[in-house]
C-alpha cells in the first residue's frame, strides 16, 4: 500500500506499506473539524483529484478517510448508517461528504472509511484529547453539555484497515468505530484519573446531540472485530493507555 500523507493517521499506517500493493492510502486530508479554511478544503479536494486520477490510469484503488463524527451523523435519527443520506451538521461534515461524492464521480476504484475519533499517542494538538489534556494541565476544561465521542484506538483502526483491504470490498462506504458513545464529561473523568489532575469545568449550552455509530456493515465485512474488544471497558482502556504516554 501505498500511504499520501506523513501525520498522524498516515504514520500509524506504515506497518500496512508492505501489503496490498494494489491500494493507495490518501491519509494527508484535513483533520480539524472547526477553524480550517476554505484554501484548506480546497487543497485536500485537489489532492483528490490527482490521487483519484493516477489510481484510474493505473487500475489501482483508492482508501479515503472521511468521517463518522458529529459533523456527519449528528443529525441522524438512530445510529449513523452509510445505506442512508444524511445532512452533515458542520462545514467540516459538509466537505468530508462532498469528497465521498467527488471521490465516487472520478471513475476510479475506491474504498470510502467514517472514522470516529482517533485515539493514539502524538496526536495533533487540536484533536480533541489534546485539547481536554491542555485545558486540563490549565485548570479549565470546557465541556459541551450533553456532548458523547464514540472513540476508538488508532492501533484498531489500523487492524481493521488491514482486515478490510483483504476482504477485497469494491465502491464501498463502511463506517470504522466502536459502536458506543461515550459522554465527553465521562472522557474528563478518565482523563483526570489518569493523569492525576483535577480542574474546574465550565459547561457550555450549545444543543449537542448524541449520536451512535452503526457498526452493522463493518461487523459484516470483518468478522474479526467481534474479537477487538469493543464495549464495556474499552474506552476505559484505551484512554488508560493514551493518559500513559501523556506528559503534563
Amino acid at each position: 500500500m501505498d500511504i499520501v500523507g506523513n501525520g498522524f493517521l498516515a504514520r500509524n499506517l506504515r506497518p500496512l506499506a508492505g501489503r496490498h500493493p494494489d491500494t493507495v492510502a490518501l491519509a494527508a486530508g484535513v483533520s480539524w473539524a472547526s477553524g480550517t479554511s476554505d484554501a484548506d478544503f480546497a487543497r485536500e479536494a485537489a489532492l483528490l483529484d490527482e490521487v483519484a486520477g493516477r489510481c484510474a490510469a493505473e487500475g489501482r484503488r483508492v482508501l479515503f478517510f472521511s468521517t463518522a463524527a458529529t459533523g456527519m451523523y449528528g443529525l441522524a435519527e438512530g445510529p449513523g448508517r452509510e445505506d442512508v443520506p444524511v445532512t452533515p451538521c458542520t462545514p467540516y461534515g459538509e466537505h468530508k461528504l462532498a469528497l465521498e461524492e467527488r471521490l465516487r464521480g472520478t471513475g476510479a476504484d475506491h474504498l470510502i472509511l467514517r472514522l470516529a475519533h482517533l485515539v493514539g499517542p502524538d496526536q495533533p494538538e487540536h484533536q480533541l484529547l489534546p485539547t481536554l489534556v491542555r485545558q486540563l494541565s490549565e485548570g479549565v476544561v470546557r465541556v459541551h453539555r450533553g456532548a458523547a465521542r464514540d472513540l476508538i484506538d488508532v492501533g484498531d483502526v489500523v487492524t481493521v484497515v488491514d482486515h478490510l483491504l483483504a476482504a477485497d470490498p469494491r465502491a464501498e462506504t463502511v463506517n470504522v468505530a466502536s459502536g458506543f458513545a461515550v459522554p465527553v464529561e465521562g472522557i474528563v473523568d478518565l482523563l483526570e484519573k489518569g493523569l492525576g489532575l483535577q480542574a474546574r469545568r465550565e459547561y457550555l449550552d450549545t444543543g449537542a446531540r448524541q449520536h451512535v455509530i452503526s457498526t452493522e456493515k463493518l461487523r459484516a465485512l470483518v468478522p474479526q472485530v467481534a474479537e477487538m474488544g469493543f464495549g464495556d471497558g474499552y474506552h476505559q482502556r484505551i484512554l488508560a493507555d493514551f493518559t500513559a504516554s501523556v506528559y503534563v
